[in-house]
């Protein structure tokens, strides 16, 4: 039997959606409590290297319930499925709540006096390039154009979509790679800069669109 298509309901940048969005001044990091608690027990097992940031995003996006969830729940539920995969969690212990069995080890344990530094340094993804890069400034690209069957950063809406290079980053972790769990595989990082008609197909758009491509995702045009 096959396996399900990758699906991220993440990826919804270009579609119609009718639910209104209400901007709040001066919004609040948190809206409850137990949304603080939500972020930190997700930042504390992160930080123990029983998944990359990656793996985490790929459980997060794969959610079926995705879009009936507000942001900090979808956090937890990822978190949840992380846990119970790499079998850091029991199912009876997630529903209850609290540990019901002896903690399996894990690899590092993020202190408390430990974490302003750690959120200060965050996760820099620069890498010595293993290549020159292929693509220079003001070149035409075309993005990948097909269906990708995992965890990816080029959007939807982004792809088959002709552009052209407006900053070369330096060589990054590839998240494609990342999140399957293949090692960093660092690859040159662009800006690419479209013009709105090209991905909307609307003549009257006169803006330009920019999004951050890894070279995998790209093509001489």
């Amino acid at each position: 039997m096959s396996a399900a298509p990758y699906v991220s309901h993440a990826d919804i940048g270009g579609h119609a959606d009718d639910r209104p969005v209400r901007p709040e001044p001066d919004e609040p990091p948190f809206h409850h409590a137990w949304e603080a608690r939500a972020l930190a027990v997700t930042l504390a097992m992160g930080a123990t290297g029983a998944w990359n940031l990656d793996q985490s995003r790929s459980a997060r996006e794969t959610l079926p319930d995705y879009a009936a969830l507000d942001y900090y729940r979808i956090w937890l539920k990822g978190l949840e499925r992380l846990l119970a995969e790499r079998g850091l969690a029991a199912a009876d212990e997630i529903a209850a709540g609290r540990p019901l069995h002896p903690a399996p080890p894990v690899e590092r344990i993020l202190e408390a006096e430990a974490v302003p530094p750690a959120l200060a340094r965050g996760s820099p993804t620069l890498r010595p390039a293993p290549a020159p890069p292929r693509f220079a400034l003001d070149e035409r690209v075309r993005t990948w154009a097909g269906a990708v069957p995992h965890h990816t950063r080029l959007p939807g809406y982004a792809r088959g979509k002709v552009g052209r290079i407006a900053r070369v980053h330096g060589a990054h972790v590839f998240a494609d790679a990342h999140a399957l769990g293949l090692g960093e595989q660092p690859h040159w990082l662009y800006t690419v800069c479209f013009e709105a008609s090209e991905l909307w197909g609307d003549a009257a758009q006169r803006s330009m669109v920019s999004i951050d491509a890894w070279e995998p995702y790209l093509e001489p045009a």
